[in-house]
This record gives structure tokens, C-alpha cells and sequence, in this order.
């Protein structure tokens, strides 16, 4: 039977991280921390500022504040599109108000900055590459064109240092934009990564409740069936062989008994402990049933050793659905990548239960083997992807109490190590 898709639907890692609310709220403090400072530059210092058009751009950004937060909900996410926009807005409004105050030479030039951060660490990669060249544009143009600054005392900055302070804001905005987005971006794909991984698990836990909800309607079924069979019998019994009902109460019985066979396979289970089918296993028969659909043609051949170290009797475990998908994961991975040949070895001890998964395909590349597990890296030497299945079946063993180390062993193909230590992951009766 075709699983049914997972109802959850991942969004690209670029799209709605930045709220409204908190867009809204850094504006506001730019509007306050600008007149602030112009007020104060002209009522204490005694600057004699351009104050009209200074304070007409001050209220634009007021303006366009007061507009965005009524028009939206505050609770709504932006779309990378209008937080480019408003953002650039931000840049121009910024550089107009520098222009009319002294260009680089202000000492709160800095501030393009916050605009690209912003950007960079909530819009894509080319969004923030078209902000980062309009503030860069915006800083160029600054130390050329600006209004001077009525300097108090007879004060004129040098053509070297206002060069110098320009080059200094554009590499501060690049290096600000670079890190910035790199740490969001990194932080995205995790947080994708990590659903990713959340519905798999969700996934495996729906499929292991059908299993349970089948048991118990077997169950729950199986005593009025009965009673309708017993109940066809005796009409059949009863009625005339000839009768104008025989051929109906024959068809009755034939479907109860065929019901009753159903119910029988679905309330099937290898061992009559209650619970939910299959709810404990082997240790060696939960790592087979991690792998369940049959190989293509043509792929490699799943050999499953079990093995006991010591004379401990098999751990039995639980059939728990992020084992099963985390082991799953690994299977398909080295069946995929594998030649000929994958061997599965499960050992135990008294204090320890080991899996290990080895395939003669390629093996890992040496450059990556140390950071497998983390999300979208290539896997082996051959090419491909490995996309989430690693780092998602990695995150679902290791919340199991397990241990993964991936290597390269000399005899060449890729190998898998899982440790669990028996008090961790084995399950007694009470």
C-alpha cells in the first residue's frame, strides 16, 4: 500500500523570518535615536543644522512606520519581497538624513549597517546582496556629497580620513552581512532539517498506531462476528436445502468466515504478551524490520548476521519508531551506495548492544567524514546528496541513547558503528 504524503509542508528556508512586530519595533527606536540626536546636536551642541528638511525626513520614517503596523497584523510575517523594500527605505531614508548631516564625517554612519544586518540575518542571500550594494552605493555617494557639519571650533576632517572612514563602513557592512547571514542561514537549515526530522518521526509513530488501531479492531470485532456466524450456521442449519433463503444464508456464512480469517491475520503478532502487535523484539528482528521493502533489481544484497559476544541471552527492545526510522535511514543508505554486498552485523553483551552497518561501495569522503550528521552534506566519493537522511536518522538514534561513528575501513566501502548500552534501550517484563 502507497504511504500517504506527510501532511507537513516544509517552507523554503528563506521565507516569512521576518515579523512585522519586531520590523516595527527597531524602526521605532531609529525614529527616537535620530531626532534624539538631532535635537541634541542642535539645542546643546548648537550645530546649526538643515533642521526643517532634517526633521521632514525623520517624520517620513514615522510616517512610513505608523503605515506599515496598521495596515498588517503585527503578528504577520514578511515576505522576503517587502522586507527588501521596506528595509531599503530604511537605507535611504538614513543616507538622506547623513547627507544633511555631515556624511561619513557623522559619527553615526555606522548605523547603515543595522539595515544589512537585519537583512542578513532574516531575508535570502540575494536579497541581502541587494542591500548590501544600495548601503554600499549610499556610503560612496556620502563621502562625496554631504553637507558640511557648522563645526563650533575651525575643524575640517582630511580627504584621507573621510576616504578612509567610507572604505571602513563599506568592509564593516560586508563582513557584518557575510557573518550575519551565515550564522541565520546555518541556523535555518537546522531548523528545517530538524522538522524534517520531527515528521519522520511523526510519520513512523502514525504507522506503528495503524498497527495498534488493527490489533484492537480485530479484537474488538471479534465477539459480534462470532455471534453472526454461530447465528448463520444454525439458519443454515435450519432453512430447507432447496428453500428460497439457501442460497442467501450459504453467501452469509462464506462471508463470516471470511470476515473472522481477516480479523485472525490482523490480530497476528509473534509473541502473546498484550500490547500492541510487534510492540517488543529481538534485537536482530527490529534491525531486519528497520529495512522492510524489498530490494530493486539489481541492488546490492542485505546479509543480517546476529551475533552474541558473551553468553547474555538477545536483548529484546521495544519497537520504537525512531530506531526503526533511524536504522531504516542507514540501511537504504549503504544499499544505495553499495556494490555488491551490505553485511549487518548485531552483537550484544551483557552491558553492551552494537549494530554495525558495512557496505563496499565508495565509502564516505575523507573531507566530510568528520562532520557527518549535520544536515546537507554530499556523502560519499561518488557524488549525490545525502540530504537529511543522515543527520535526520543520526538526531532519532542518538535520542534513543545510542552512539554513531562513521568511518572508512582499510578493507575500502563505508562503515557504520551503533552502540546503545543495554540499561538504556533494552525492555523487561514487570
Amino acid at each position: 500500500m502507497t504511504e500517504p504524503p506527510l501532511p507537513l509542508r516544509l517552507l523554503p528556508a528563506d521565507s516569512g523570518r521576518l515579523r512585522l512586530r519586531t520590523l516595527v519595533l527597531i524602526r521605532w527606536v531609529a525614529v527616537i535615536g535620530q531626532a534624539g540626536a538631532v535635537l541634541f546636536v542642535h539645542l546643546v551642541l548648537g550645530f546649526d543644522l538643515p533642521l526643517a528638511f532634517a526633521s521632514l525626513t525623520i517624520f517620513a520614517a514615522a510616517v512610513s512606520n505608523v503605515a506599515m503596523a496598521i495596515t498588517r497584523p503585527a503578528q504577520a510575517r514578511l515576505s522576503d519581497r517587502e522586507g527588501v523594500i521596506y528595509l531599503a527605505f530604511d537605507i535611504l531614508q538614513l543616507s538622506l538624513l547623513l547627507f544633511l548631516t555631515g556624511g561619513v564625517q557623522n559619527p553615526f554612519a555606522i548605523l547603515l549597517v543595522a539595515p544589512v544586518a537585519i537583512a542578513a540575518a532574516t531575508l535570502s542571500g540575494r536579497s541581502t546582496v541587494l542591500l548590501s550594494g544600495l548601503a554600499l552605493a549610499s556610503i560612496a555617494m556620502l563621502a562625496k556629497f554631504h553637507l558640511r557639519l557648522p563645526w563650533s571650533e575651525k575643524f575640517e576632517l582630511p580627504l584621507t580620513y573621510e576616504i578612509g572612514a567610507a572604505v571602513a563602513l563599506s568592509v564593516a557592512t560586508l563582513f557584518i552581512a557575510f557573518y550575519a547571514w551565515s550564522l541565520a542561514h546555518a541556523q535555518r537549515r537546522m531548523s528545517d532539517a530538524l522538522a524534517a526530522a520531527q515528521a519522520a518521526l511523526a510519520r513512523e509513530h502514525r504507522l506503528s498506531s495503524l498497527g495498534g488501531l488493527a490489533a484492537a479492531a480485530a479484537h474488538e470485532l471479534g465477539s459480534p462476528l462470532s455471534t453472526i456466524a454461530v447465528v448463520a450456521h444454525e439458519l443454515k442449519r435450519a432453512a430447507p436445502k432447496d428453500g428460497p433463503l439457501a442460497e442467501d444464508i450459504a453467501l452469509l456464512v462464506s462471508q463470516s468466515d471470511r470476515c473472522r480469517e481477516i480479523l485472525e491475520r490482523l490480530a497476528e503478532r509473534p509473541e502473546q504478551s498484550g500490547g500492541a502487535p510487534y510492540e517488543r523484539l529481538p534485537a536482530s528482528t527490529l534491525v531486519r524490520a528497520a529495512l522492510p521493502e524489498p530490494a530493486p533489481a539489481g541492488d546490492a544484497v542485505m546479509e543480517f548476521h546476529a551475533e552474541a559476544l558473551d553468553s547474555s541471552t538477545e536483548p529484546v527492545l521495544a519497537r520504537a519508531p525512531a530506531v526503526l526510522h533511524g536504522l531504516g535511514n542507514l540501511l537504504e543508505n549503504a544499499r544505495q551506495f553499495a556494490n555488491r554486498r551490505v553485511d549487518v552485523w548485531t552483537r550484544w553483551s551483557a552491558r553492551e548492544l552494537s549494530v554495525t552497518i558495512a557496505d563496499d561501495g565508495p565509502g564516505f569522503a575523507p573531507d566530510i567524514l568528520g562532520e557527518l550528521g549535520e544536515p546537507y552534506l554530499t556523502n560519499r566519493r561518488g557524488g549525490g546528496h545525502m540530504g537529511l537522511g543522515v543527520f535526520i536518522a543520526k538526531t532519532l538514534l542518538e535520542r534513543s541513547g545510542a552512539e554513531l561513528k562513521f568511518a572508512n575501513p582499510p578493507r575500502g566501502g563505508a562503515e557504520i558503528a551503533i552502540r546503545w548500552r543495554r540499561a538504556d534501550i533494552e525492555v523487561h517484563d514487570e
